[in-house]
């Protein structure tokens, strides 16, 4: 019973620090995003790379400024890490295998942050800060760039302009996520997390043994990686380890940081398109898959089933001691409904039902409230679907913030449901029938091992990067097949993202009559809250029924 409500009061807490900062922390994100003001060193920046900081972009230049600088990015990781040991603070490293430094930099410029690697012992500190934190900052921007783009197509009119990628990129950067970012790394300091330069220490434990203990800048790197939902580790067993995270304090900390960027562009969508009722509707969704989750796993972590948990009063194999079944389940909803991957406990070793609602959460398309930037996008794309279903059901052509739905708008909303499952599905399927995938890095058979391949594919497309663990994937096939399914995933759906932002720029605005939908009432939240169930869970069900219900039901 304390226990329950230990985890009850870590809930709320958590709400309320979200409702605090959901406002101030919107609006100034909306500032951010439409103001004319150039700072100083943005025009620097601007000039150094020879951009106009006025100048706008159709969808089409938005979109290949999006792909150029992450091919670019993907080049730069790659070289940072094949020429390590040569660098300063290498720690004696050697280059990074070519195959792992392919998946690694696909991984950390799509947002992924999926790690073939243990970081204490394969990354130097200068890779770690100027390669793959750096990344951290720039994949997150690059995610609320997009949104950005989406939402300047609902509020512009016969415009074929979406903004300008380089000036949304500078200055997310620079004006939101590198300021938060500073402040809790001194709150994460303070906490406890590790923070220095330091190699590894050798020290005689009470055993008569050694053991290496690595340091290392982890404070400065812990607080992006939650806070623009990328979540690669320092170490290799990321959030479970007590120098990224500590104790209750810092757990609670980082849960918060994942979420709360992702749930306050709801408020700076309400804000630009100038109707907060529309982005109460869409974080009311938002946070009822959110608590819906928490809830399931912190339900099914608790059933006794076997020996061990009866006794133990819960599931607690692979969970850390000063966590418990409340905070890690808390951290494991929270970081499989956004794209941020990291982890606080071993998914593996869920229940079969725990563990399949966090593949579920993926599954969703990480909606709830998603990545920084591909939540929103992606939950506003499910919500023109609903309207235009609505539509259907009624006669009426759909309109959705004063913009008709047309069949180009639906066959581009269309085409990015449909991309990721695609994706996972056929990535895992051809893992299971080919030799390379059956068996090959495979520790388990039955459906327990197909549930840890269609986790790894879920998390790979899905770009959240979290792993159930009992799969080898180290060998060049899976690093290669994962690494395509990261970008594929990524960007694929950013082009229909984009494209479907440039027709919704292009009309004129529709007015509000008296049969238009109310897409801010509480009957448009649960027919939401119903096509994101139906049209995106539901197609996951038989590969569901296949891995974790098979083994839950057994």
């Amino acid at each position: 019973m304390n226990a329950t409500l230990a985890g009850l009061l870590q809930a709320l807490a958590l709400v309320a620090a979200l409702a605090l900062s959901y406002r101030p922390l919107g609006d100034y994100m909306a500032h951010v995003l439409s103001t004319r003001k150039h700072w100083r060193a943005e025009r620097g920046i601007y000039k150094l790379i020879g951009v106009d900081g006025d100048a706008e972009q159709t969808w089409p230049a938005y979109l290949r400024s999006v792909l150029a600088f992450s091919f670019i990015s993907v080049l730069f990781l790659y070289a940072f890490q094949r020429l390590q040991e040569h660098l300063w603070l290498s720690l004696g490293f050697p280059a990074v295998t070519p195959a792992t430094a392919w998946n690694t930099a696909a991984s950390f410029v799509t947002n992924t942050n999926w790690q073939s690697y243990s970081g204490e012992s394969t990354m130097g500190h200068l890779v770690q800060m100027a390669g793959l934190a750096v990344q951290n900052f720039l994949s997150a921007a690059v995610g609320i760039a997009v949104v950005t783009a989406l939402i300047r197509g609902f509020i512009r009119h016969k415009s074929d302009t979406l903004g300008n990628f380089w000036v949304d990129l500078t200055r997310i950067t620079l004006r939101v996520l590198l300021p938060i970012s500073i402040v809790f790394a001194i709150v994460l300091v303070a906490g406890g997390v590790v923070e220095n330069l330091h190699a590894a220490h050798v020290i005689n434990t009470l055993s008569g043994a050694q053991q290496s203990i690595p340091g290392g800048p982890v404070a400065s790197q812990e607080v992006i990686k939650e806070l623009g939902t990328n979540g690669g580790g320092f170490y290799n067993a990321n959030s479970a380890h007590p120098f990224e995270n500590p104790n209750p304090f810092t757990n609670w900390l980082e849960i918060y940081l994942l979420l709360v960027i992702s749930f306050a562009l709801c408020r700076t969508f309400g804000t630009m398109v100038k109707s907060q009722k529309q982005g109460y509707a869409i974080v009311s969704v938002m946070g009822l898959y959110w608590a819906a989750s928490a809830a399931l796993i912190t339900f099914f972590e608790h059933q006794h089933s076997g020996a061990a948990a009866k006794i133990a009063g819960a599931a607690m194999e692979g969970k850390e001691v000063r966590f418990g079944i409340p905070g890690s389940s808390l951290f494991a909803a929270s970081t499989t409904l956004t794209s941020t991957g990291a982890v606080n406990s071993m998914h593996d070793s869920y229940t079969p039902l725990g563990g399949g609602v966090t593949i579920l959460n993926m599954m969703f398309g990480e909606i709830a409230p998603g990545g920084t930037g591909s939540g929103l996008y992606g939950i506003l794309v499910l919500a023109i679907v609903t309207v235009f279903v609505a539509g259907l059901m009624v006669g009426r052509t759909p309109e959705y913030l004063g913009k008709k739905l047309g069949a180009r708008e639906m066959k581009f909303a269309s085409l990015y449901i449909l991309t990721t499952p695609a994706i996972v599905l056929c990535g895992t399927g051809l893992a299971m029938s080919l030799s390379a995938g059956h068996g090959g890095g495979m520790l388990n058979t039955g459906p327990h091992g197909f549930s840890e391949v269609l986790y790894a594919f879920t998390s790979a497309a899905n770009n959240n990067g979290s792993a159930f663990g009992g799969i080898t994937v180290t060998s060049n096939h899976w690093q290669e097949a994962l690494g395509l399914a990261m970008l594929f995933g990524r960007f694929l759906p950013m082009v229909f993202v984009l494209a479907l932002a440039g027709s919704l720029a292009k009309q004129q605005q529709t007015p509000e009559s008296t049969g238009t939908l109310k897409t801010h009432s509480p009957l448009f939240v649960g027919m939401l809250s119903g096509v994101v169930l139906i049209v995106v869970g539901l197609t996951y069900f038989p590969a569901l029924a296949l891995g974790p219900l098979a083994e839950g039901l057994h």
